[in-house]
């Protein structure tokens, strides 16, 4: 999968372990860097089917931030991200949409819950 990072700081962090380590701690860069390595390795989204599911928990957000995509770093943080196209199918057949997706363009890391 294509991966974009828009935000200069956050391109950064992703891209430098030092700064990664520096910002969010040993336990997070690792996490990160697995959770970065595991989207570039998959063909498209599906590859984390079904939802909420393995290690990463993918899953698309609701709401305000639905068309978002989150996967869990260390408790509480998750990783958010956008398709950076629109999904192809309709939400009647998830797994399709979650096929088409094979860009995406990293938002930030936060805590959804908080």
């Amino acid at each position: 999968m294509d991966i974009f990072i828009s935000d200069k700081r956050l391109r950064k962090v992703a891209h430098d372990d030092a700064a990664c380590r520096r910002r969010y701690g040993v336990d997070m860069a690792k996490k990160l860097s697995l959770r970065l390595a595991s989207l570039k390795a998959a063909e498209s989204l599906a590859d984390f089917w079904p939802p909420k599911s393995g290690p990463e928990r993918c899953h698309e957000l609701k709401g305000e931030l639905k068309g978002t995509f989150s996967v869990d770093l260390n408790q509480p943080y998750r990783l958010l991200f956008k398709p950076t196209s629109k999904p192809g199918g309709d939400e009647a057949e998830e797994q399709q949409r979650w096929k088409s997706i094979t860009s995406i363009d990293i938002l930030a890391i936060e805590d959804t819950h908080g």
